[in-house]
This record gives C-alpha cells, structure tokens and sequence, in this order.
C-alpha cells in the first residue's frame, strides 16, 4: 500500500514553496502523463507520479537586468541535482518508503541530463525513462512550460483524482493476484 498520497505531497509547505516557482501547471500535467506512460509501459505507477510531480522543485530563477535570462540559466542548470535532493529529504520527512524514496529521487535526478556532458537516455531505467518522457510532453520552447497557470485548488482537484486511479489500480493488481492463488490453490 502507498505510504504518502500526491495530495500530501503537494500540500507540503516545502512542494508549495517551489513548485510555485518551477509550475504547478507544469507539474500537474507532467504528472498526469506519467501516470497513463507508467500504466502503459508496467511501470510503478505511484513512484512515476511522485518523481513526476517533484522533478522540478530545485529550479531556481535566473534574471539578469531584471529580465528573465533563459539561456544563462541552461549555462548553469543543476536544477536536477537540487530537486533530487529537495524530494529525497521530503519523502523521508512525510514517510515514504526509503527504497522507493531512492528510487523516485534517482527519476528525479535523471530526467534530464541537461546539467552532464554527456547524454543518459540509453542508462535511464524504466521509471527513469517514463518521468523524462513525460516532461517532455509538456515541455514548450525557452522554458515557457514553467509559466502556464493552474489554481491551487484544480491542482488538487486533479491530483486527488490520479491519487484515486492509482489505489484503483493497486486494488485491481491484488484482487488479480488473489485470485491466481485461489486458482492455483483449487487444484
């Protein structure tokens, strides 16, 4: 069973604090993408939408001149690295599982390798692949992405919906394992 629903997540003074400043907008969406690749590709789907929905809490803001100055920001971009470690402490703090936690913070981590000289698609693990795929998804030229608005109460309006598919989706995956062991006991 889950440990820490999106809802808690989102509602943390910590999540609230930078996603406001990365986009909720830009998150929500992300999560709701990660949530239909992950059923589609028999990835975790609890661990998908919760790397999805903190994958970029350790953006910052680069304004030069009092301009916001895109590309000086991908020159020194480690938004990936802040955000892996932000989620990880906020996961632990709210109860999540440790190794889950390892593994959404890695997701986080690897969504990108805009911050490497090198490229990490062809390393990325399933779940990995999913979060940077589901981003992608949602992603506009120059960062605008980052600015589209959502309202506090759609996000979690939305939020507690994918929360509720992903019980139903756990629910459906024990009764059919139940039901194999009735099966396999009835012989």
């Amino acid at each position: 069973m889950r440990n820490v629903t999106l809802v808690e997540i989102f509602n943390h003074r910590i999540t609230q604090k930078y996603l406001r400043r990365s986009g909720i907008h830009h998150a929500v969406k992300t999560t709701q993408y990660a949530y239909k690749l992950a059923i589609d590709y028999g990835v975790d789907v609890d661990m998908a939408t919760k790397a999805a929905l903190l994958h970029d809490i350790g953006h910052y803001e680069w304004y030069r001149e009092g301009k916001w100055d895109y590309d000086e920001y991908r020159k020194h971009d480690i938004h990936a690295i802040k955000g892996a470690e932000r989620a990880h402490k906020l996961l632990i703090r709210l109860g999540e599982d440790r190794l889950a936690a390892k593994e959404i913070t890695l997701a986080i981590l690897l969504h990108t390798d805009s911050y490497l000289n090198f490229s990490v698609q062809d390393f990325r693990t399933p779940l990995q692949t999913v979060v940077a795929t589901a981003d992608e998804m949602d992603e506009q030229p120059k960062g605008l992405h980052h600015y589209n608005k959502m309202e506090v109460k759609e996000a979690i309006t939305l939020l507690t919906e994918i929360d509720e598919k992903i019980n139903q989706h756990y629910k459906s995956k024990l009764v059919r394992i139940n039901s194999s062991k009735l099966f396999i006991q009835d012989k």
